[in-house]
């Protein structure tokens, strides 16, 4: 379904064994992300924002009460995170990750971001894959939650694995002035560091629910995906967030002038998503 110039909503249902790039290029695509993924031609996508459930393995039904106060800790956990098995969860991983190898072009990079859950399991399956890792980069969050238990450290990091289609791609985006630059704001010093200062998503950026309550648990800042985009892509390159939670990977996009598909199956996800988008001024003719 067209919307606007700017972005269409397209569902699953509407869409071809094999989709033309034309068909979903700028959209939301409401439906399974490895479902999706099949349909997409191959060698198309410049760049991908690779954002899986984390697999927080919390236990079921305990409730987390801060210390002192005894209010309750909203629980970052959705049904979507939750997996029977390391085994259940790996294959689920490596399906989608074969898929986004297939549409990347050959010079294209990803991003993949989890927390010590994750991200140690998404990086051997990369390389089990066929990835070529560039770099690990590390996102300090400046303003962490709380570790209300005390029973161990705060965890105030995301790990970023940044990665090439293969070991032999070449010429991928890396807009090394950008990266010096952000490193300067982030420690007064102009070099590309792989450690990232940036607050979580927070005050009027975070969305609410009906009730009044984040909508996604873990929505990342435009100021993150803003840094990704700006170092690893240029404009018009065309960007894909195969689980695109609330649409901040097509939000920062738009505003900087790169194309994007998204893929969701949660439709209040589905919903936030398109009005941020639609929310963006049309941009002014050069």
């Amino acid at each position: 379904m067209l919307l606007n110039s700017s972005v269409r909503l397209v569902k699953s249902s509407e869409l071809g064994d094999h989709v033309e790039l034309g068909e979903v290029l700028d959209s939301i695509i409401h439906g399974d992300c490895v479902d999706v993924l099949k349909r997409l031609p191959s060698n198309v996508v410049d760049m991908v924002f690779f954002d899986p459930p984390y697999f927080l393995q919390l236990p079921r039904g305990k409730r987390l009460v801060r210390w002192g106060v005894r209010t309750l800790v909203e629980s970052p956990e959705e049904y979507w995170d939750i997996f029977s098995s390391f085994e259940e969860y790996d294959r689920f991983i490596a399906s989608c990750l074969a898929e986004v190898r297939r549409v990347m072009k050959p010079n294209a990079t990803i991003w993949a971001i989890g927390t010590y859950h994750n991200i140690f399991r998404i990086g051997r399956i990369m390389q089990d894959l066929g990835f070529w890792i560039l770099n690990d980069v590390i996102w300090f969050k400046v303003n962490p939650m709380p570790n209300w238990l005390g029973v161990r450290f705060t965890n105030a990091t995301e790990t970023l694995i940044w990665a090439v289609r293969d070991r032999d791609s070449k010429k991928y985006t890396f807009n090394k002035e950008a990266a010096r630059n952000y490193c300067y704001k982030d420690w007064g010093k102009k070099l590309a560091y792989n450690v990232w200062r940036i607050p979580i998503c927070s005050g009027a950026e975070r969305l609410k629910d009906e009730r009044g309550k984040r909508l996604h648990p873990t929505q990342k800042p435009e100021e993150l995906m803003e840094r990704i985009i700006t170092i690893s892509t240029k404009p018009g390159d065309l960007i894909l967030d195969p689980m695109a939670g609330v649409g901040t990977t097509g939000v920062v996009a738009k505003r900087l002038g790169r194309h994007f598909i998204m893929i969701e199956k949660d439709e209040r996800y589905v919903s936030a998503a398109l009005n941020r988008i639609l929310a963006i001024p049309p941009s002014k003719p050069s």
